[in-house]
């Protein structure tokens, strides 16, 4: 687990921007990274509920971020197919059971437990993604917008962290479907943090041009599957290159509408598969660790990753807080 670092609010409550802005404006990238304007709370809350939800009112815009976890986007509220349960999967073959005290003693978001400071700052994470997936009432979908790619520039900066949390978190939504693909093919890590076991997978799918749908695995927690990175190759990058690999992504995105594909990637700068894999993607999530990562660094992975049309920043390991209270304490667990 990482240590909780000790550092001072970035900016004040005053500071009407989004998170995502505050790490682009940070880091010099205001101009680079390509995404459309920051909602603002009043249009938020005229965004549709996914269908067969109650009305609610979507959650507000934190302002905190605890030790490991990201700075997230303004919330918004995706809008999944009216018949995305009718158009589900049948049921893989593999079938596996994910480890929940492992995910618990590694601090990472416990499906079915109660709301936690951290699993709180995941729901307002997804709430872009989840529109820029899917639209909304006014916004349309991005072409490819269910493909995400989660990078960083160097290791041990988060990203499995975060594409895990992240899945997890997506997993709790109606009606969406989450693969959570290990695309690090050289050091993969999603089936040990998971706790689950697995051989072929992405990998395999493209040196045999076989459907990737079979090496699938229908985890313990609803609505999250999982496609190991399979067996090594030192061709990683041309493969992840290839059509073939933009027809797996296919393939991968078109078995139900309702599903939303996340590739855990290599790092950008210290190995080149996420540039390639990144033009077959919808979306980019970069994870920036606040006291490690280097402006000049951000930078060129962002130029490495820029075939993707809409890139975003993940501010990683650093605490924001925008009031008195720490965001989530109205739970009881944020105090």
């Amino acid at each position: 687990m990482m240590e909780m670092p000790d550092m001072k609010p970035e900016k004040p409550q005053s500071d009407q921007r989004s998170m995502i802005e505050r790490a682009a404006a940070h880091y010099g990238l205001d101009q680079m990274l390509r995404r459309p304007a920051a909602m603002p709370v009043e249009r938020v809350l005229d965004e549709p509920v996914l269908p067969g939800a109650p009305e609610a009112a979507p959650e507000v815009p934190v302002a905190v971020v605890a030790a490991a976890t990201p700075i997230a986007a303004e919330p918004v509220v995706a809008a999944p197919p009216a018949d995305a349960t009718a158009t589900m999967p049948s049921p893989v073959e593999q079938k596996g059971d994910i480890d929940v005290d492992r995910l618990a003693e590694t601090g990472f978001i416990v499906p079915g437990h109660s709301p936690t400071g951290l699993s709180e700052e995941f729901r307002i994470v997804k709430r872009y993604l989840l529109l820029n997936a899917f639209g909304g009432r006014s916004t349309p979908a991005v072409e490819r917008g269910r493909a995400i790619l989660v990078c960083s520039a160097h290791p041990n900066e988060g990203k499995t962290f975060c594409s895990v949390n992240l899945a997890l978190s997506l997993a709790n939504e109606r009606n969406v479907e989450v693969l959570l693909v290990d695309a690090d093919v050289a050091k993969p890590e999603i089936l040990s943090t998971l706790g689950l076991g697995g051989g072929s997978g992405l990998i395999d799918a493209l040196v045999h041009r076989t459907d990737p749908e079979q090496y699938v695995i229908r985890t313990s927690v609803p609505n999250l599957c999982v496609l190991p990175a399979g067996h090594q190759t030192h061709r990683d990058t041309e493969l992840l290159a290839s059509s073939e690999a933009q027809s797996v992504v296919d393939q991968l995105i078109a078995r139900n509408p309702a599903r939303i594909v996340i590739f855990d990637c290599a790092p950008a700068l210290v190995a080149s598969p996420a540039a390639a894999l990144a033009q077959h993607m919808g979306q980019v999530l970069m994870v920036v660790r606040a006291d490690r990562t280097s402006e000049h660094d951000l930078a060129e992975a962002v130029k490495l990753l820029s075939g993707s049309a809409h890139m975003q920043l993940l501010l990683n390991g650093t605490t924001f807080t925008g009031g008195s209270s720490r965001y989530g304490s109205y739970y009881g667990y944020g105090g």
